[in-house]
């Protein structure tokens, strides 16, 4: 099944006999996030118009818990992701469809969220909302109560030492910009660099100029330049927080190629200062 969805193949779907649930997960990280602050969340936006039937879901209070030890945007509770999930009328059956802003990256960790926890048909909106031709509407849906019941575990995940071990026998990605892999800036976190043998992959050159996944050959093409292919080693990714890592592991998908999510990220790794830290363009 292809991770992503088109918007003229999302219009016919909604028109069918099985349409497919809408979350709408606009959401972009502030630097305030850093200071405690809330991030900026699509709450207002989505009031003002979203795709019809669309249900709003929030990043920070429902696709993670507090942020702390583990990172910025650590794991939610098991039980209140699937009770959230519920109420906006996910269903174990029923296809899921995700979308954001454009910028793709808090899509696909809803996308990377549902998958792990074992729902069979989830998809992110290629494009977001700026792909949309269609109308927009202000109606808050109340849906139908569904019931879909999270098991972890579905696809790969790392943790701060899995990381680590992959980083020297498989290929590990670094989803950030390159000047954050390189320790030349850290505008969120405590320390800035990478973590030793990780590769530099910045998630945004998955993408073209109209923010559309980049075809799935020129995918493959890209990801076998930085080690990773179907038949290759085991790959994974990390971010700052493991939001826009899950965008790099939804490319990965698109392009046929298995991936797992470090998802406490630099955030959780640079918190421990008993982690090594690499800086500069090469892995070490």
């Amino acid at each position: 099944m292809n991770a992503i969805i088109s918007a003229t193949e999302l219009a016919s779907e909604l028109a069918g006999s099985t349409p497919p649930v809408l979350l709408d997960v606009r959401w972009q990280l502030s630097v305030a996030k850093a200071a405690g602050e809330p991030s900026f969340d699509g709450r207002a936006e989505y009031a003002a118009g979203h795709l019809p039937g669309a249900v709003y879901v929030d990043l920070d209070r429902e696709l993670a818990s507090a942020p702390g030890a583990r990172g910025r945007h650590p794991l939610p509770d098991t039980a209140q992701f699937g009770s959230a999930m519920r109420r906006a009328g996910v269903a174990s059956a029923v296809p899921v469809v995700v979308y954001d802003g454009g910028q793709g990256w808090a899509a696909a960790r809803a996308w990377w969220l549902l998958r792990w926890t074992g729902h069979q048909d989830v998809r992110v909106l290629d494009g977001g909302l700026p792909a949309w031709p269609g109308p927009l509407e202000t109606t808050v849906p109340v849906p139908a109560e569904g019931d879909f019941q999270p098991v972890p575990g579905a696809v790969g995940m790392l943790d701060a030492d899995g990381a680590a071990v992959l980083a020297r026998s498989g290929v590990l990605l670094d989803a950030r910009a390159g000047e954050r892999y390189r320790g030349e800036v850290e505008p969120i976190d405590p320390v800035g660099g990478h973590i030793p043998g990780a590769v530099s992959a910045p998630t945004n050159e998955n993408v073209g100029p109209d923010g559309c996944f980049l075809a799935a050959e020129e995918l493959r093409a890209r990801f076998k330049t930085l080690g990773v292919s179907e038949d290759g080693p085991e790959a994974g990714v990390y971010c700052g927080s493991g939001v826009s890592a899950a965008h790099e592991v939804l490319a990965l998908a698109v392009a046929g190629i298995p991936a797992a999510l470090y998802v406490g990220s630099w955030s959780e790794w640079s918190a421990d200062q008993s982690r090594p830290v690499a800086v500069g363009p090469d892995p070490q």
